[in-house]
Order: C-alpha cells, then sequence, then structure tokens
C-alpha cells in the first residue's frame, strides 16, 4: 500500500531509523504503526533511536584511493567515545563507507545517506549505519567527506596521523601520464599530504587570498607600526615584508617543508619535477581535523553513576 510523508515522518521521530527504512517498514506492514515499530526493532534499526541525541564527537578520519592514483577521498565519522572509535566494528564501518563514497561519487552527506551501498545494493548506506549503530551500541554520524578526482595526468595522496585524528587529501598534477604513475610522484603527494598535517596551511597560493583576509593583516601590522612613531613610508615598507611573512605562513607552496627546511614545498615540487622530466603543481588540499567545531558534551561520571543508580 501507498504510504504518506506524514507517516514516515512520525515513524521516523519515534524510531530513529532511517526515511527509507521507515517507508519499508510501513509497507511491509501495510501502514501498521506499532507493526512497522516492531519490524524496524527485528531488524535492529529502531534500537538507535534511543542513541541518536547522544553527542558524537570521537570516531576517526580516513582516506581511501582508487587503485591509478588519480582519485581519492577524506571522510570523517564520529563516535560517542575514543574506545568505540578503536573497536574493530567501528573501523570496519568506517572504511567501508569511505570506499562506498569512492566508488559512489555522492556530491553530498545527504545524497549519500540515500545511494544504494556498494557493497550490498539492498541496504542504503542510511540503512548500514543504523545497522551499525545498533551493533555497536553508540550514536555514531557520517559527518562530512571531500572528494578529489585529477583532471588529466596527475595523482591524489593522502596522510592520515593518530590513527585517524588528522586527515589530508592532496592533489597535484603534471603535464606528463607517466610522470604521474611514477612512484616518486605518489611519495611527493604522499609527503606534500604529510606536511600540511603538520603546517596546517590555509590555502595553496597567494592568489587564493582573498582581498578581505590580506587587509585585516596590513591593518593590524599598520597598526603596531605606527604604536612605534615611524612615518607612513617607512611603515609600508615594513608592511610589505610582513605580508610576505604572512604568506609563508597560510600558503602551502611557501611553507618550508617540514623534513626539510633548507626548501619551500615550491622548491621541492621543482627538484621532483625535474628528476621526473615534468612540471608539477599543487592544485588543492583538504584537512579534517576530528571532532573540529564539534561541542563535545563534558560529563561528571560520579553524578552519571549516582543518577543511574537513583541515588
Amino acid at each position: 500500500m501507498a504510504v504518506s510523508a506524514a507517516q514516515i515522518s512520525e515513524l521516523r521521530k519515534s524510531t530513529g531509523a532511517g526515511m527509507l527504512d521507515c517507508k519499508k517498514a510501513l509497507e511491509q506492514t501495510d501502514g501498521n504503526f506499532d507493526q512497522a515499530v516492531d519490524y524496524l526493532r527485528t531488524k535492529g534499526l529502531a534500537a538507535a533511536s534511543k542513541k541518536s541525541g547522544r553527542a558524537a564527537t570521537e570516531g576517526m578520519v580516513v582516506a581511501a584511493l582508487s587503485a591509478n592514483g588519480n582519485k581519492g577521498v577524506l571522510v570523517e565519522i564520529n563516535s560517542e567515545t575514543d574506545f568505540v572509535a578503536k573497536n574493530d566494528k567501528f573501523q570496519a564501518f568506517v572504511n567501508d563507507v569511505a570506499n562506498h563514497v569512492l566508488q559512489a561519487s555522492p556530491a553530498t552527506v545527504e545524497e549519500l545517506f540515500t545511494q544504494a551501498y556498494v557493497g550490498d545494493s539492498s541496504k542504503t548506506i542510511q540503512t548500514l549505519l543504523s545497522e551499525a549503530i545498533a551493533v555497536i551500541g553508540e550514536n555514531m554520524q557520517i559527518r562530512r567527506f571531500s572528494s578529489f578526482e585529477v583532471q588529466g595526468a596527475g595523482a591524489v595522496g593522502s596522510y592520515i596521523h593518530a590513527g585517524g585524528k588528522i586527515g589530508v587529501l592532496v592533489e597535484a598534477t603534471c603535464d606528463s601520464e607517466d610522470a604521474a604513475r611514477d612512484e616518486r610522484f605518489a611519495a611527493f603527494v604522499k609527503d606534500v599530504a604529510m606536511h600540511s598535517a603538520a603546517a596546517s596551511p590555509l590555502f595553496v597560493k597567494r592568489d587564493e587570498v582573498s582581498a578581505d583576509v590580506l587587509e585585516r593583516e596590513k591593518d593590524i601590522y599598520r597598526a603596531k607600526a605606527r604604536e612605534t612613531g615611524k612615518p607612513d613610508n617607512i611603515i609600508e615598507k615594513i608592511i610589505d615584508g610582513q605580508i610576505n611573512k604572512f604568506y609563508a605562513d597560510i600558503c602551502l607552496v611557501e611553507q618550508q617543508f617540514v623534513k626539510d627546511t633548507d626548501k619551500t614545498i615550491q622548491q621541492y615540487a621543482a627538484e621532483i619535477g625535474k628528476a621526473l622530466g615534468t612540471s608539477i603543481t599543487i592544485t588543492r588540499f583538504a584537512k579534517f581535523v576530528l571532532g573540529e567545531g564539534l561541542e563535545k558534551k563534558e560529563s561528571d561520571f560520579a553524578a552519571e553513576v549516582a543518577a543511574a543508580a537513583g541515588l
């Protein structure tokens, strides 16, 4: 039978199960609400409802790369505790989702939830998540992902730090497919990803820095210089020098390479490019810090024990 959007919404609100799972449950039970709840419970999907309100700020960041190296994804999935983040089942789930994103190429997290899972087309990613929550016993959230695919010759590389606390994805291009497939090119891209995890650049190069950001920095430098009593013509020269240092701090290609501080990333790219007989350009990067921007719930363990004991 046909079910209404209102019925699906009500069941979803009551059970916490995914929209498509609720629709299927209602269809399988001819729209009977209580039977639909039982149907979801037997499938292990309604178990997620009691956990959906808990803060999920732990978890891990993972990367997945295509076999030919021209595509890569970075995915962050959150759990409630670091203990669960170290669980084999949780890690397997995270890697399953990352491999799905790599193959299915969703445009948004919302689209991801509705896609049929590449490992089992009878399930959506929302269903897979609900099942994982029921099995693992904690609320989990697929928070975000970033996906790069090289257009032309080049490669995507990744670096994961501290078991998933930080993840970086880097894309670099060149003018030779042979060079792009060389192991030295792959090592270079991975090095740049590792560097980005440590040095935290904000932009790839100068022309990506907005005029607003630049003017704000200049105003700060100008105000500081005026406090010293220097004349305006000297102040502007001082500002030029400070802005160059500012670029070197925030632009990836101008940063000193963390593995060899005698060269910048741009110089490192030129060095590898010369060895491979090509010109290398770093085109973009993405960096995820686990739980960044999420509000961690501070808990009082003694109070929780007392509450559980009815004290």
